[in-house]
């Protein structure tokens, strides 16, 4: 089997704010990032995802643009951001940026000279005398708007926005806006750029008596987005947020459903957001069946396509897509307080949401490195970060990087940040920093980086065939990953009592030693691979 780069890789998302500031003013930014390559490289990561760099007043922390074709200058530059790929680059790390194609800020010279009618901008967002269409679309930031309109005294008509009103959304319907997104896309690729991973995509058109939601001439459009690519940058890969049920989000991957001959034609990659709560949900419950009926439901994909697995990101964990029922209980488990609530999910790092519990974490990030799709690691879960639920909407889980036990965590020389560090006596950065992690051979990063040593060198883990078993034991996931000459056995116990397996002779890839054939025990929260 042939893979592309992408359907192996190892992510790294990381938010550019907090990951480390080169010149001293409090705020990440991209001299930062190349400082710390050498980390990232260490580490075994292949590919980067980059928050939000593009100028922007920061309602929407970054996803609010108000130019498309320049760096932030609390980043850089666009000269800051060629540097950095080159230097990723020689490192064979791959960058990824964020693409925001559904709307703009409404700083957005392209809005500001729409409101006032200006060719060709004039039809450039969706316009209404009324707020009255489209009534059948779900209001998504519930905590904040009460309508997807808003009323602009300028224009003197009211404006189409999905997420916060300062974010107008752009008209699709309009041809020369989806080739003015081309040409931003063709921008930053020409610049060396390894693809986007593109945001808010099945909100691009508005159909009356619809959800405005998956509608087929958004799929027309991603379409023509992954054709130009594969025609002009046919290195380059596009990955898809979508958070939608398990069947809209294996649509954009294009293809043919049911049919992973026929290749896909959209994206080529999909963040698996149907399978990310159930894996929290299996483990809440030691119970492997939400995860055994959304791998069924989820597959197969087309053969040139691979889903992006995570276990946590720069979001609240959402549970957008579960039943009610099923995000009570996720509530009740992993966030019993409402203020670790956020919209319709929780506000937590990976680490506070499974109490720290060493065990737990690295059972969870065993299933992130073996069930199928490429791994994506958000920053800092690899030294088991914390949160601080004190902190406004979503910037408790995106507080700065701990390097070391020096002030700010070694993030920053600056007297002051606009984000704390955290610094409490359970995940504070005097306890919890890379600097102590890489002198300790037991850490929770030294585990990390042996779970991606090894999957990267097994890349059936990420693009084998899956078989899933069935076995007496509930807690028990237990499959194969198989591809080519290569098997292995992959088995998690996800509950809190010892269980019991028979297993063929093989090689325990973690623990690096042959095991004869024989009865094997799985203490709580185990997990092996094994090389059969």
């Amino acid at each position: 089997m042939t893979t592309s780069w992408w359907q192996t890789a190892v992510f790294y998302q990381l938010y550019l704010r907090s990951f480390s500031d080169a010149n001293g003013d409090g705020i990440g930014d991209l001299p930062g990032i190349i400082a710390r390559l050498d980390y990232l490289q260490d580490l075994g990561i292949t590919a980067l995802w980059l928050s939000p760099h593009y100028p922007s007043p920061r309602v929407d922390d970054g996803y609010d643009v108000s130019d498309f074709y320049d760096v932030h200058p609390e980043y850089g530059d666009v000269e800051d951001f060629k540097a950095l790929i080159a230097a990723a680059h020689a490192r064979n790390i791959r960058v990824l940026a964020d693409l925001i194609p559904n709307h703009t800020s409404d700083q957005h010279p392209w809005f500001q000279a729409s409101r006032l009618r200006q060719a060709p901008y004039d039809d450039f967002y969706v316009w209404s005398d009324d707020d009255q269409r489209y009534k059948d679309a779900r209001i998504i930031f519930l905590d904040t708007e009460t309508s997807n309109w808003a009323w602009d005294e300028v224009r003197g008509q009211y404006y189409w926005h999905r997420f916060y009103r300062q974010q107008p959304d752009l008209n699709y319907d309009n041809p020369q806006v989806q080739e003015a997104m081309l040409d931003v896309m063709r921008f930053w690729l020409d610049l060396g750029l390894d693809g986007f991973r593109v945001d808010a995509v099945p909100y691009l058109f508005e159909r009356e008596g619809t959800n405005c939601e998956n509608l087929p001439e958004t799929h027309a459009f991603l379409k023509r987005m992954r054709a130009m690519m594969q025609a002009e940058y046919p290195h380059a890969v596009m990955m898809s947020e979508a958070n939608q049920p398990p069947q809209e989000t294996m649509r954009y991957f294009g293809g043919q459903p049911g049919r992973p001959d026929i290749p896909g034609d959209e994206f080529h990659m999909c963040l698996h957001f149907p399978l990310m709560p159930r894996l929290f949900m299996a483990l809440a419950r030691a119970d492997r069946t939400p995860i055994v009926d959304i791998l069924h439901a989820t597959s197969p994909i087309p053969a040139n396509c691979q889903w992006a697995t995570f276990l946590r990101n720069h979001d609240e964990l959402t549970l957008e897509m579960v039943t009610p029922e099923e995000r009570q209980c996720l509530w009740d488990w992993y966030a019993p307080e409402p203020r670790m609530r956020l919209n319709l999910g929780i506000r937590r790092r990976l680490a506070p949401l499974l109490g720290n519990d060493r065990r737990k974490i690295e059972l969870m990030f065993s299933l992130l490195f073996s069930l199928p799709g490429a791994p994506v690691i958000y920053y800092g879960d690899e030294i088991g970060m914390g949160d601080n639920i004190e902190l406004p909407d979503r910037n408790g889980v995106r507080t700065p990087m701990q390097w070391n036990d020096s002030a700010n965590a070694g993030f920053s020389t600056a007297f002051d940040l606009p984000t704390p560090v955290i610094d409490d006596p359970v995940y504070g950065y005097h306890r919890v920093n890379v600097a102590a992690q890489l002198a300790d051979a037991s850490s929770l990063l030294h585990r990390i980086r042996r779970f991606i040593r090894i999957a990267r060198e097994h890349p059936a883990l990420a693009a084998g065939e899956l078989t899933l078993l069935d076995t007496p034991h509930p807690a028990l996931l237990a499959f194969y990953r198989t591809m080519g000459e290569e098997r292995i056995l992959c088995l998690h116990n996800l509950g809190d009592e010892p269980l019991r397996f028979s297993v063929p002779a093989a090689t325990d890839l973690l623990a690096d030693q042959h095991l004869p054939a024989g009865e094997r025990h799985l203490s709580p929260y185990a997990y092996h691979w094994l090389k059969c």
